[in-house]
């Protein structure tokens, strides 16, 4: 029987109704870490006999990929592939797919939750109060507002549809996304300079630059409206920490929220210990909605491969 690896921590318990159709086909599921990220040794060990690999946003090495002598087939159950080693994947022949847009709407209402709770100081409200205080920080509504989104993409695009819709003036950089990605009376399509200047929130949705610099670092901090909200649930390295850590130190950034981090768990840095630093544990697209979406078109993509290759 031909095996098909399971490694997203939200399907790798194995009993998700829509990953059915797999076994229906004849495959034999494999979930070598249970709810948990598999590591390189986890995955070497898994791989062979692979033919199909239905991928999370665990760290793939060259030597994970030069262990899958079967593979034909990596399916994501999201868009990004920054944790693939794709020249690898590429060199071996294996097929990428990716469930594109399917956990759009949870990420983008995460991120919104977000950039509301930093306008709202809600964080060290909420332990102010459970200490036995009663901070009162004045905060800011998103109404009138300039909010900066940094890439248009499916998650981008319906961030900026749900600020628009709480009455917020969005400003969109995203040098690839078609015309007419958003269409309303207070949305701005601009560069990424006019994006970032003087907005009170900036959410990133982007890929990392080629060659690993931070998108935001000081400069771009410092042009932000003071006490501007930085929200990332995209990824870590998009924003320079140390630049970020002595903005909110100075207060020009008032609140960070990051729903992504370098390694998960994350290490505790002096930026994660920060009181106005609002961390998720990598949450976006954890929603029963988007958790069915994704898998049912990352299983659906798997099927169009193996199946049409048995063909």
């Amino acid at each position: 029987m031909s095996k098909i690896l399971i490694t997203p921590r939200s399907l790798s318990k194995g009993n998700h109704p829509d990953l059915e159709p797999l076994r229906r086909a004849g495959f034999e599921l494999v979930m070598p870490t249970p709810g948990a990220t598999p590591t390189e040794v986890d995955l070497v060990k898994a791989l062979p006999g692979c033919v199909g690999w239905l991928a999370g946003v665990e760290p793939v090495s060259e030597a994970v990929i030069l262990s899958a002598k079967d593979l034909r087939v990596i399916s994501r159950n999201g868009t990004g592939v920054d944790n693939l080693p794709l020249d690898a994947v590429e060199a071996a022949g294996i097929v990428i797919q990716r469930a594109e847009g399917t956990n759009a709407r949870g990420v983008a209402e995460l991120a919104l939750a977000l950039a509301l709770a930093g306008l709202r100081n809600m964080v060290p409200t909420h332990t102010g109060v459970k200490a036995g205080d009663w901070p009162r920080r004045i905060g800011s509504e998103i109404q009138g507002a300039k909010v900066g989104i940094v890439g248009l993409g499916a998650i981008g695009a319906t961030m900026a549809e749900l600020c628009l819709a709480v009455g917020a003036h969005v400003y969109g950089f995203d040098p690839y996304a078609p015309d007419g990605v958003v269409t309303h009376p207070a949305f701005t399509r601009s560069g990424f300079t006019s994006a970032i200047a003087g907005a009170k929130v900036l959410s990133l949705h982007a890929p990392m630059q080629k060659d690993g610099r931070p998108l935001i670092g000081a400069q771009e901090i410092a042009a932000l409206g003071h006490g501007g909200v930085i929200v990332n649930t995209a990824r870590a390295g998009l924003v320079d920490e140390a630049a970020l850590l002595e903005a909110l130190e100075s207060g020009q950034v008032s609140s960070y929220a990051a729903d992504a981090f370098h390694t998960e768990p994350p290490e505790l840095t002096a930026l994660l210990r920060h009181p106005n630093v609002i961390a998720t544990s990598h949450i976006g697209g954890f929603t029963d909605a988007s958790v069915a979406r994704s898998t049912r078109r990352a299983v659906d993509n798997l099927l169009n491969v193996l199946v049409s290759d048995a063909v």
